[in-house]
């Protein structure tokens, strides 16, 4: 499939269900696989790197919320938001905790599409958190929260270890942005 038609099918967000939980736990080793060698993060003695938080976005349902990404009926990856950023001091700011498109997926407008959904499905002041390390991500979010938001929206560099994070804060459309 050439890169335009990819453009053209549409995707959704679907909450996942604890049902889902297998699929986003293998979802979830693609994409900490990927940052691996930003964060030099090692699996474990079974040859799985985990995800020990993934149970809390069941156990949490007023705090955490899952979905997958998907595309003709298929998961294409997933997202995790949070209320609450571990980057600010307001409790009802919406955060990307985690974010992942299947490789195959990457550059043709579906993760847009998907981050652009996720924004409209809750309404308010968002934050999305980029390490520095995650030079692929960098770029994306840029241009996502850039073109979602008009350029309106704030960028904050903090420490972190290994790498340092760039905030970006922002508000939906319908939220004042």
């Amino acid at each position: 499939m050439r890169r335009n038609e990819v453009q053209n099918e549409p995707v959704s967000i679907e909450p996942a269900t604890q049902a889902d939980a297998t699929l986003l736990a293998n979802l979830l080793e693609l994409y900490i696989h990927d940052l691996s060698a930003a964060f030099q993060i090692e699996p474990g003695p079974d040859g799985r790197f985990g995800y020990p938080k993934l149970p809390l976005y069941w156990s949490e349902p007023e705090k955490r919320f899952p979905f997958r990404i998907c595309r003709a009926g298929r998961a294409i990856g997933f997202a995790l938001v949070t209320r609450g950023s571990p980057a600010s001091d307001d409790p009802d700011v919406w955060d990307i905790a985690e974010f992942f498109i299947l490789r195959s997926y990457r550059r043709g407008g579906l993760g847009r599409r998907a981050a652009e959904l996720l924004f409209e499905h809750f309404p308010g002041r968002w934050m999305v958190r980029v390490s520095l390390g995650n030079r692929g991500a960098l770029p994306f979010w840029q241009a996502v929260v850039g073109a979602y938001s008009s350029g309106r929206f704030t960028v904050r560099e903090r420490e972190g270890t290994p790498h340092a994070w760039r905030d970006f804060s922002f508000s939906t459309r319908d939220h004042g942005a």
